[in-house]
């Protein structure tokens, strides 16, 4: 993964993608099916060499990269509060699932089977999600501290909704080990802010 502008931009753009579904879900229940697809799909794509074969072009990630220019850009608003607020706490997450080992392992061998299920199910199915929901709830969800989604509970509540939003966050997961891959980190997010909202409007242009 090279160290550029361009692929810290696109994956800090994935993650915000998958916390917009994830807010999207859980306060009306419905999410963009396309966009469900592509997410699950990045997860299962474990050893791609870089971000164009796990997302495809900038075009599939557009509502990330209107998100990346909102949250870095826009003034603080209670909804965007609260989607910074689980980028953050996804972050963190990744940065405290880097310094676990046995469950990096663990993540991975589960990882490798959803790939093996994925072979027999479109990976929107409801076996793939269901296992890859567990999964989450078997690793991420142990580190600690855990990333609270606040929505309708008539959603929240539903199994089948709260599975697609375990696999959400597990894609966020997955895009903020690409973002540190890149070069992210507190800091350029903290300095390089012009930059990436540059960025992505070039890439939304």
């Amino acid at each position: 993964m090279e160290r550029t502008l361009h692929n810290r931009t696109l994956a800090l753009a994935a993650l915000f993608q998958c916390i917009g579904e994830v807010d999207r879900l859980a306060r009306s229940g419905q999410s963009d099916p396309q966009t469900l697809d592509m997410l699950i799909r990045s997860v299962l794509k474990i050893d791609a060499p870089d971000l164009e074969t796990i997302y495809g072009d900038s075009t599939a990630l557009r509502p990330g990269l209107e998100l990346l220019r909102q949250q870095l850009g826009d003034g603080p608003n209670p909804h965007s509060t609260k989607l910074m607020r689980y980028a953050v706490a996804t972050l963190h997450l990744e940065r405290r699932l880097d310094a676990q080992s046995a469950i990096r392992k663990q993540l991975g061998d589960g990882l490798e089977q959803a790939q093996r299920q994925s072979e027999y199910f479109d990976p929107t199915h409801d076996n793939v999600i269901a296992g890859l929901a567990a999964l989450y709830r078997d690793t991420i969800s142990k580190l600690g501290p855990r990333i609270i989604v606040r929505g309708e509970q008539v959603h929240l509540g539903n199994e089948n909704i709260a599975s697609r939003i375990r696999v959400l966050l597990l894609a966020a997961i997955r895009a903020a080990v690409l973002w540190r891959q890149a070069g992210g980190n507190r800091v350029r997010l903290l300095i390089g802010r012009r930059a990436m909202i540059d960025e992505a409007a070039r890439l939304l242009a």
